[in-house]
């Protein structure tokens, strides 16, 4: 059947464009057009052909590589949104809790917040149709809300401070998507900025975010690409020119029908000098690995962590005329030493289980367990220490994934989102007193703890809503610490943002931990790196 998709979507290209290009095609072309005909006219049910074009575009893109993809029009717009640093909405972040269509927080300076639309508000009706009580999932509340730049929606909404449901008519506009998760500083010299994806807006961003970690005093930089799994080449090559000199070569690419492409640094950097830190883990991918690999390559800074999912492949977005996007792989690309760091793809089952394989071969807790051949080894442009291509950047000070404390109990109240739940809930009922009795994220930061009143609270929520999930006191014991600290994350997210998430829960991050200590413990100096 995968044969038979494959030639119906060759067979809807045009014979005589591929006769311009490859005039030996037109026999195979003209195969490929006889059984689309025989499917068409021949075949024992209806045919959808918009379903067997999508699927046949699917089939054939994955005999080629891991990234080559298909975007179906109705999803080109949601996944084009984190590339281009925004979406058209109104400009919330909500959740559906017990049913009910929540807003979690309001985006600065968007829409919904202009209007005076509060976090706890709960979304009855969207167009004066009911949204509440209907088992509402998110694609639907994003269907409802998101639409043209400059178009309306009336939304109803309940506030608890109010009698009566308010109605607000909000226009549509262009909403920021942060890519800088978080800045802030770590130690009174020590700045941290925590990036999630490569994206238009992401260089601003980050300019953005230096320019004010300088104003607090920092002297030395934690940056984070934890979880990174890449995006534009453009942004990439734009924050590496913050921490390169000169014209210094970032990455180059080049593909069977790509000649080579140099992308260099061209500017004064913000961040030239200074000590830099860049923490990588296993979901740390392309984008990331081409910043990571261009400051480990040059010597310009120490690369702490583990390492990174090795995809070294540039996908090109090519247009449909349907409005639908395929995202080509159309070169490899390489760090300025020369390494590329894709992992092979011979066996695609393989490539895909990477990861699980890399965790049961003990690679994400000891770093002897990675073997690399010495074919894959290189060498720095500045010191000539060693470095290795052909399956991730791999760093300069290697952290251990930590498992002490993570059980099975654990990870199910994770997974089944009960901790989110729960944290939603109270701070809906809680929000005023929280801020009374914290006015201030740092007297939380300080002075607010998990105690056994919240705790008991909490195993009540879960055993209400998760009838399956039998409460394991020994596994709790383990994980306990682990639990109570995802908790004050969450509640501080929910109260005040990401920035604040982060800086509660990287207090047990031992990949940042451990950059801080190498900063301040001399290490830093002893790695011998380039001054320049």
């Amino acid at each position: 059947m995968t044969k038979l998709l494959s030639f119906v979507f060759i067979a809807l290209l045009s014979a005589s464009a591929i006769a311009q290009t490859d005039p030996n095609k037109v026999a195979t072309t003209q195969k490929f057009d006889e059984v689309l005909t025989y499917v068409s006219r021949m075949y024992v049910d209806t045919v959808n052909s918009d379903q067997l074009t999508d699927a046949a575009i699917i089939a054939l893109l994955e005999k080629l590589d891991p990234h080559s993809t298909y975007i179906s029009k109705e999803e080109v717009a949601e996944a084009n949104s984190s590339i281009n640093g925004s979406f058209v909405g109104i400009g919330i972040r909500f959740q559906i809790l017990k049913d009910t269509l929540m807003v979690v927080a309001t985006i600065p300076g968007g829409p919904s917040e202009k209007l005076g639309i509060l976090p706890g508000d709960k979304i009855t009706k969207i167009e004066n149709q009911n949204v509440a009580g209907i088992g509402l999932k998110n694609a639907q509340v994003k269907e409802r809300l998101l639409g043209e730049l400059g178009t309306k929606v009336k939304i109803e909404i309940q506030r608890k401070s109010a009698k009566k449901p308010m109605d607000f008519v909000i226009t549509r506009d262009n909403i920021p998507l942060n890519s800088v998760d978080a800045y802030y500083m770590l130690t009174p010299e020590i700045g941290y900025i925590k990036l999630s994806s490569f994206s238009r807006s992401s260089s601003e961003e980050i300019q953005k975010s230096i320019k004010e970690l300088k104003t607090r005093g920092m002297k030395h930089l934690v940056f984070d690409l934890q979880g990174n799994g890449g995006g534009l080449l453009d942004a990439a090559q734009k924050i590496a020119d913050e921490f390169l000199s000169d014209d210094k070569l970032i990455v180059y690419s080049e593909g069977r029908a790509q000649p080579r492409s140099n992308l260099k640094a061209y500017k004064k950097g913000l961040w030239e000098e200074g000590k830099l830190v860049i923490l990588t883990d296993e979901y740390s991918a392309s984008a990331s690995e081409i910043l990571s690999g261009s400051i480990q390559d040059w010597d310009r800074g120490l690369i702490v962590g583990r390492r990174t999912y090795g995809k070294g492949l540039v996908q090109r977005p090519i247009d449909l005329t349907d409005g639908s996007q395929m995202r080509l792989t159309i070169a490899r690309y390489y760090t300025p030493s020369g390494r590329c760091v894709q992992k092979p793809y011979d066996d695609i089952d393989d490539y895909r289980n990477d990861l699980n394989n890399r965790y049961k071969n003990g690679e994400f807790t000891n770093m002897d367990s990675i073997h690399l051949a010495d074919s894959l080894k290189y060498t720095t442009l500045s010191t000539k220490r060693t470095v290795y291509g052909g399956g991730g950047i791999m760093p300069d000070i290697f952290v251990p994934l930590d498992t002490a404390e993570i059980t099975d109990y654990y990870k199910d109240l994770i997974q089944n989102g009960h901790i989110n739940s729960f944290s939603l809930e109270y701070v809906d009922k809680h929000r005023d007193e929280l801020l009374v009795q914290y006015p201030s994220f740092d007297s939380y930061l300080k002075g607010f703890s998990i105690d056994q009143k919240l705790m008991d609270e909490f195993f009540k929520f879960v055993e209400k809503e998760d009838k399956e999930l039998k409460f394991n006191e020994e596994q709790y014991k383990t994980s306990e610490n682990l639990l109570k600290l995802r908790m004050k994350s969450i509640l501080a997210q929910d109260i005040w943002g990401y920035n604040e998430f982060y800086q509660v829960y990287n207090q047990s991050n031992e990949i940042v931990l451990r950059a801080v200590k190498a900063i301040e413990n001399g290490e830093y100096e002893k790695a011998n790196l380039s001054k320049k």
